[in-house]
């Protein structure tokens, strides 16, 4: 139901090599470090604070997912992130982007929507007409 905030992962489980492609959906636990290219899905295990790492000449096509995200590379598709997501210098992404916490570097290309996802569900924001 509720969602407890995690920490990125400080080491990388698996690895896709830069001479690597695959063509499929991933899914993963722990750390994932993309340096090759995937046409079809990425995403962590459900339930599991997975931490994504897409490097500088990786590139994804399909949907990510996971909890902690880092993109150097390239994405395009969708991008939903559940706690923190970095946008680094080299990065491009193609697809809305729905974060908890974004960290975006100059540089950075998103060609799609930020959208915000608050802790909160609950929290309402009245506004009120000035008198």
């Amino acid at each position: 139901m509720f969602r407890r905030a995690s920490k990125p992962q400080n080491r990388i489980d698996s690895l896709i090599g830069a001479t690597t492609r695959i063509e499929g959906n991933v899914f993963f636990s722990g750390g994932l470090r993309v340096d090759g290219a995937v046409r079809g899905n990425v995403a962590a295990l459900p339930d599991q604070a997975g931490t994504l790492v897409v490097s500088e000449h990786a590139r994804i096509d399909g949907e990510v997912q996971a909890a902690h995200i880092v993109v150097n590379g390239t994405i395009n598709g969708p991008v939903h992130c559940h706690e923190s997501l970095e946008l680094q210098a080299s990065s491009r992404v193609k697809g809305d982007v729905h974060y908890k916490s974004i960290e975006i570097q100059q540089g950075a290309v998103v060609e799609g929507r930020l959208v915000h996802h608050s802790t909160d569900a609950n929290k309402a924001v009245e506004l009120k007409l000035a008198s």
